[in-house]
């Protein structure tokens, strides 16, 4: 190995010369420590059950085994009501995971992958039924008008969808007009829409105007992405802004609750159980 001065020193020579007190060492290595599993995480426990066959479905669904998942579910249901199944195994598992996204420690094709498993499960238990199982409420999910960008509304969608809620996901691109339609038509609890662009986010207070006009209203307006921000929702009627993906499930349950827009903005970081930078003048 060469150094300046143009002489050769081998690795024993140089690392005689090295003060390893000024060395950096790895800071996940002396602060995180060793790795420990998804289920051993302090939030993760909280939330997934003690009790089997809920807890081995759970961990399936956890751990995007989509195979165990179905394996689990079919053996679970020789002796346990679907319902429950559902809601004590699988939305346990669905819960675990969206606490490891909030946590940046899942991503989102850890999301997905887990999201389909959990589906796998829900479709056995809906087969047991002999119909689909009742869902929460409906949730009508659109990307501006103008805007091509759909990976935040479909996030959005998977969250609504893998807690329990009827989504009618009008897709990308979406005129004005059809987003009032589909209001009228389901009458949802809630709706979200996602704009990348600042020329494209202008949509979403037409839309509240229209919905004045036409005398029409929903519980809560969520509106997100990346070219939106708080104070822009925050100007017309109807409206919350939506930080993560992630927060609409809790957002829809608070409607379902009784819960409205306007106490919404100011109860936000409350609602979705977590510390928000964006609402943080509200987190008292």
């Amino acid at each position: 190995m060469s150094y300046e001065g143009g002489d050769v020193m081998s690795i024993e020579e140089l690392a005689k010369k090295i003060d390893f007190d000024y060395v950096h060492i790895r800071y996940n290595v002396v602060v995180e420590g060793p790795a420990i599993k998804p289920e051993d995480d302090p939030d993760v426990k909280k939330i997934l059950p003690t009790e089997e066959p809920f807890r081995s479905i759970a961990l399936a669904v956890l751990k995007a085994d989509l195979k165990g998942v179905e394996e689990k579910v079919k053996e679970a249901l020789k002796k346990i009501d679907p319902v429950k199944v559902i809601e004590n195994g699988l939305g346990k598992g669905m819960d675990a995971v969206s606490a490891l996204y909030a946590k940046a420690l899942y991503f989102l094709p850890d999301v997905m992958l887990s999201a389909d498993a959990m589906m796998a499960g829900v479709k056995l238990c809906e087969e047991k039924l002999g119909k689909a199982t009742k869902k929460k409420g409906t949730v009508v999910s659109f990307v501006a008008e103008g805007d091509p960008h759909d990976i935040g509304k479909n996030l959005v969608v998977m969250f609504l969808r893998a807690n329990g809620y009827e989504v009618i996901d009008l897709g990308r691109d979406v005129p004005n007009k059809e987003v009032i339609e589909a209001i009228k038509k389901h009458k949802p609890i809630m709706v979200t829409g996602t704009a990348l662009m600042t020329t494209t986010m202008t949509a979403f207070p037409a839309i509240a105007e229209m919905m004045k006009k036409e005398g029409i209203s929903v519980p809560v307006f969520g509106c997100g992405g990346g070219a939106v921000k708080r104070d822009f929702v925050e100007s017309y009627d109807f409206s919350v802004y939506g930080v993560k993906a992630h927060h609409a499930p809790k957002l829809a349950d608070a409607a379902l609750a009784g819960k409205t827009w306007k106490e919404l903005r100011y109860e936000y970081p409350k609602v979705v159980g977590e510390f928000v930078a964006e609402y943080a003048d509200r987190m008292g």
